[in-house]
Parts: structure tokens; C-alpha cells; sequence
């Protein structure tokens, strides 16, 4: 059934222009097509991955070209967009806006040209006519080559669209391939960390059918296809993920949600097989594990249900103070401390591991990309080594730690942070770990030996 290889990146002018719901109509209408589709997103950013998900029901990963070097991020996408019909990237913020938002570093459009894709761009035509060609003229002559091959109208009527089309395309040499209009029951609900996550939108594949089925009649898919087809010069590498490794407890609920696909899948190309469990709803950490992943999330959303869970609270302190490899990002930095502050107000005890306590404020904390640099060895990092990272939080703690340094790229700005140890990692930043593959081959190798140990301990 699939006749095509479309291959592109679906970036947009700013931030709220409705990139992502455009994102997931086109998604689903390819999913309706009877292809085998891949999604993508540029940057950090983990909610969206989870629409793409629920569009098409299998993983959607992350392309930064902050996090990894461009041949990392090259392998990336062929290892998960190989043997796919169709693969869309969609962009973050503005078309050219990457690192510190004065560079095109880690842009959408440093991914279309390390990529080589062609760019639909998104275009929300609020308030302007042929402004809005002039913006897209400015748009194509930036850099070069821009890699835009296509307009697409967001939040916009069919009779506004069919008026803006002719002028658009007349001005700027692009085909205009279609419009999505505004659709109430299709919208995507934010909050302070962006959209709310999939699993929190009851009606979610309702929405995306409605989208889809507007976009079904409101695209030239004929054209679509004409413009996207891009046959790569690339077999897909054979994907090295397999079980049976060394078992890591991994956390993942409505809670610690914010887990990179790559990042597991770079887990178990060290060795490791990722057993999931719920620190919400489990007893316990999986019995058999050697190791223990507690990614970000929301923990403030839940925190008073977390701190009911006595029993699991318990647990992951015995076995972090007991030596249990573990890494905790964010969220599940937050919940090793003393207590959380909910999003309710109230003060609630965690696991109690750490000295901090989680406190809400008013602005978010220490916000974007920053290079940690290591002054000892620990479990994932060597002196003198320096890691990218990414840290997005509203939540902050009393004692954040101090044995790393996060520098800020562009500005040198930095600060301590950070627990670590020759078995931990427990600190506010996002780690990438398919953009370092060392330091999971780091944490199965001291996962390996701690269950090594505690056979020989038994025995």
C-alpha cells in the first residue's frame, strides 16, 4: 500500500503557530494512508514525542544537535526512520532559532541541512496578509540553502486560505499545499511545562482523527507527495537493541514520563534490559534489578500520592543507600530529596535520600541547554570531562548539590549542582544518553558488577 518515501521536516515561524497540531494531522493522515510512518522532534522537548506517539502508536524520538554531534544525529534518523514510508521532523520554536536563540545551532533548520530534508513551514496568518510574504521571503533568504519547499497555512479559514494562496505563492515562489483551520475540538491544552501530555487528554485520538479528517480534504496530498519524496542514499543501519541484558529498573507513569526513547535504546545497546515499574502504584522496585532509572516528569502533579506510597519510598532509599547503581534526573531528582512541595500548595515527604527539599517558583529555573563539566570520577562521569545537557523546570530544591559545574554555552554563566558518586548521578539536568554512549555503557557496566556482588553476597 505505501507508494512513497516522504521524507521532510515541518518546522514553523515561532513558537504557537500551531506546529505541533499540524504535526499530528498530517501524522495521522499518513498513519490513514496505509504507511508505515517515523516522527521525529527537534530539541529537547519530550511532551510532543507523546502526541507523535499517539498518532501513530510506536516511539518518536528526538534529533539536537546540541545534545549530539551532527553524525550522531545522522545515525539517528537513519536507524529510525530506515524501512519507514514516510518520516516528519517536526521543528521547535522558530525556523532559525537554536542555541540561546542567537545562533542557528540545533534550529530547525540546522536539522534540515544536516539532514538534507526539504521544509514545509507552518505559517499562522494572524493579523497579516502580504506581510507574511515578505516574513517567508526573509525566511528563504537567511541562509543557504534554506531548504523550505512548502507553505502551510495554520488557524486559518478556507476562505482566508483561498484568498492568501494565490498572493502567497505569487510572492515567494512557494506552493501554498494547504490550511488546517481552527478546530475547537481538536485543540492541544497546555500548561506550564507546554502541552499537557498525551495521557492526560482523555479525547486525544478523537481530536487527531478530527484534525486528520480536516486535513484530508484541505491538503493538495498530490503535490505533497511530488514535493516530499526523497528516496535516501542509505540502507538503515540493523538495530542493536535486543533483551536479555543486565536488568535496570526504570521508572515510567504519569509521573516520570520524561524518558528519551534513544536514551533507552542506548541502554540496551550497552547490555542492559530496561524493566519498567510505577513509583505511584508498585510496592517496589522490580525484584532482580541492578540498577535504577527514575527520569523527569511531574512529580508535583502527584506528589501527595507519591508520598502515600510509603512502601516504595522505602524501598528505593534502602537500595540507594545500599549502593544500587541509580540516575535521577529532574523529576526523579526531586523525589530522592527530603519533601516535595505539590502543586497544591502542601509539603510531602519523598524518599529521603538527599538533603534538599522541592520548592516551587515562580519562574522557571536555570532554563535551557548547558555543558556539565566533572572535576572526579563517578559512575557516569570521568575528570575533566564535560557533557551536554538540558534542564526545563518551575520546581527547584534547597540543596541542589555541588559536585559538577553546569556552564551556560554562550554566556559562561555557571553554577554547582549535583549528587554524584561511584553510584549515583542524581541532579536537575537531562542527560542524553544516546549522544554519549558512554556513560550508559558507565551505568549497565557498574549495574552489571553491583548484581555480580549481590550474588556473591548471597552465596
Amino acid at each position: 500500500m505505501e507508494k512513497t518515501l516522504s521524507r521532510l521536516v515541518l518546522a514553523g515561524t515561532g513558537s504557537g503557530c500551531g506546529k505541533t497540531t499540524a504535526a499530528c494531522a498530517v501524522l495521522q493522515a499518513l498513519v490513514d494512508r496505509g504507511l508505515k510512518v517515523g516522527a521525529f522532534k527537534c530539541g529537547p522537548d519530550y511532551i510532543d514525542p507523546m502526541f507523535h506517539r499517539a498518532a501513530l502508536g510506536v516511539d518518536s524520538h528526538n534529533l539536537d544537535l546540541f545534545l549530539a554531534e551532527g553524525d550522531t544525529v545522522r545515525e539517528q534518523y537513519r536507524r529510525y526512520a530506515g524501512g519507514r514510508g514516510a518520516a516528519v521532523v517536526e521543528g521547535a520554536m522558530g525556523f532559525y532559532d537554536g542555541l540561546g536563540g542567537s545562533t542557528h545551532r540545533a534550529s530547525p533548520w540546522h536539522a534540515a541541512d544536516t539532514l538534507e530534508l526539504p521544509v514545509l513551514l507552518a505559517v499562522r496568518p494572524k493579523g497579516a496578509s502580504l506581510t507574511l510574504a515578505a516574513q517567508i521571503r526573509g525566511l528563504l533568504d537567511f541562509r543557504q540553502p534554506s531548504h523550505i519547499a512548502a507553505i502551510f497555512l495554520t488557524d486559518c479559514s478556507p476562505m482566508l486560505a483561498g484568498s492568501l494562496k494565490p498572493m502567497l505563492e505569487g510572492e515567494t515562489g512557494l506552493p501554498v499545499l494547504g490550511h488546517l483551520p481552527h478546530l475547537e475540538e481538536a485543540e492541544l491544552e497546555s500548561r506550564h511545562l507546554g502541552l499537557r501530555t498525551a495521557g492526560e487528554i482523555g479525547d486525544l485520538p478523537q481530536r487527531l482523527r478530527r484534525a486528520a479528517e480536516t486535513l484530508e480534504e484541505a491538503m493538495d496530498w498530490e503535490r505533497f507527495f511530488a514535493l516530499f519524496d526523497r528516496r535516501p542514499g542509505w540502507a538503515a543501519p540493523p538495530s542493536r537493541a535486543g533483551g536479555g541484558g543486565v536488568p535496570l529498573a526504570v521508572a515510567r507513569d504519569e509521573v516520570f514520563c520524561f524518558a528519551y526513547a534513544e536514551t533507552l535504546d542506548a541502554l540496551r545497546d550497552a547490555g542492559a534490559e530496561p524493566v519498567f515499574f510505577s513509583p505511584l502504584r508498585d510496592e517496589g522496585v522490580p525484584e532482580g534489578a541492578c540498577g535504577l532509572y527514575l527520569p523527569g516528569g511531574y512529580p508535583e502533579l502527584y506528589a501527595g500520592r507519591l508520598a502515600d506510597n510509603r512502601a516504595m519510598r522505602a524501598c528505593v532509599r534502602r537500595l540507594v543507600e545500599g549502593g544500587m547503581p541509580t540516575v535521577a534526573e529532574c523529576g526523579g531528582f526531586l523525589y530522592l530529596g527530603r519533601s516535595l512541595e505539590g502543586a497544591d500548595g502542601g509539603s510531602y515527604p519523598m524518599a529521603g535520600v538527599l538533603p534538599g527539599d522541592g520548592v516551587r517558583r515562580d519562574r522557571l529555573v536555570r532554563f535551557g541547554y548547558a555543558n556539565l563539566r566533572a572535576e572526579g570520577d563517578s559512575l557516569l562521569f570521568r575528570a575533566g570531562e564535560t557533557v551536554p545537557v538540558h534542564e526545563f523546570h518551575y520546581w527547584d530544591s534547597t540543596d541542589n548539590g555541588g559536585d559538577l559545574t553546569a556552564v551556560k554555552p554562550l554566556t559562561g554563566r555557571s553554577w554547582r549542582c549535583g549528587f554524584v558518586s561511584g553510584r549515583l548521578y542524581a541532579a536537575f539536568p537531562h542527560l542524553y544518553f544516546a549522544g554519549r554512549p558512554g556513560l550508559a555503557e558507565r551505568f549497565v557496566r557498574a549495574a552489571k558488577e553491583y548484581g555480580e556482588e549481590r550474588i556473591s553476597h548471597e552465596v
